[in-house]
């Protein structure tokens, strides 16, 4: 069993910071050997890729729209992935989801909400003018 959750979302005002992080719960199984990634999805928005980060953290990617401003990383002792989000704009409101890869050890990092097997429930972020 898997299950993700989603933590640190909230109010901010533009040019603003917030640290999301995606843990995996108590007794379930660990994300270690599994691509992580955040996608968001803001209101009447399709969901879209927010970035990756593979497996062993050897490379990350991003979306154009949030490149250079926000960065993930991962602790896989502490079973968390954390989305460093600086520089926040208005756009940047939505609710925000990790996701687990579906296959373990990829070579890449996949965008596609299908290529990912397990969500959490998501964490809003608000980003005030």
């Amino acid at each position: 069993q898997v299950q993700l959750v989603e933590s640190g979302g909230g109010l901010v005002q533009a040019g603003g910071s917030l640290t999301l992080t995606c843990a995996a719960s108590k007794g379930s199984i660990a994300n270690y050997n599994y691509g992580m990634a955040w996608f968001r999805q803001a209101p009447g928005k399709d969901r879209e890729f927010v970035g990756g980060i593979k497996w062993d953290a050897g490379s990350t990617k991003y979306a154009d729209s949030v490149k250079d401003r926000f960065t993930i990383s991962r602790d896989d002792a502490k079973s968390t992935v954390t989305l460093q989000m600086n520089s926040l704009k208005p756009d940047d409101t939505a609710v925000y989801y990790c996701a687990r890869d579906r296959q373990r050890r990829r070579s890449w990092i996949f965008s596609e909400s299908a290529s990912h097997a397990y969500w959490g429930q998501g964490t809003q972020v608000t980003v005030s003018s």
